[in-house]
C-alpha cells in the first residue's frame, strides 16, 4: 500500500480517537489539516486502509459504517438511543469459533460480537428527565 499525506492524516484521525468515527466525522477532522481534501478521497482511503488491515470497519444499521483504529480482536457496545459505539474491555472468547465450527461443520474464520443497549450517558439523562442531548457519536 502506497502511503500518502491524505492517507496518513485519515489513519491518524481514526487512531487518534476512541469514538469510532463515521466517514463524515473523519472528513471533518482531516479537513482541519488538509482543507482541500474531498469526501470521496476520505471514503476511498478508508476502504483501502480497511482492506490493508490498518483499520476496522464496524457496519451499522442503515449501512452507516464507523471506523476503529484498534485492529486487535475486541467486542463493541452500541447504544440504542444515541448510536455511540464503545469498546468493551472483556476478553475475546477465542474458543467460540472452534466450538461453533465443531457443532455446525462451518469453516469459521472469525467472529464479531456487538452488545446493544443504553449507554451510561443516555441512562443518566433518562434518570434526570432531560431530553437526549447526548451527541450522536
Amino acid at each position: 500500500m502506497r502511503h500518502s499525506r491524505q492517507r496518513e492524516a485519515i489513519l491518524a484521525a481514526v487512531r487518534g480517537t476512541t469514538c469510532h468515527p463515521t466517514a463524515d466525522a473523519v472528513y471533518a477532522e482531516v479537513r482541519t489539516k488538509i482543507p482541500g481534501i474531498s469526501l470521496g478521497t476520505v471514503y476511498r482511503n478508508l476502504r483501502v486502509l480497511v482492506e490493508a488491515g490498518e483499520l476496522l470497519a464496524i457496519e451499522g444499521a442503515g449501512g452507516l459504517s464507523r471506523y476503529d483504529g484498534c485492529t486487535e480482536s475486541h467486542y463493541h457496545f452500541r447504544c440504542d438511543v444515541c448510536g455511540r459505539v464503545i469498546d468493551v474491555d472483556e476478553p475475546v472468547d477465542d474458543g467460540l469459533d472452534g466450538r461453533v465450527s465443531a457443532r455446525t461443520g462451518l469453516a469459521i474464520r472469525c467472529h464479531s460480537l456487538e452488545f446493544r443497549g443504553v449507554c451510561s450517558g443516555c441512562q443518566a439523562q433518562r434518570l434526570d428527565g432531560t431530553a437526549n442531548e447526548h451527541p450522536r457519536a
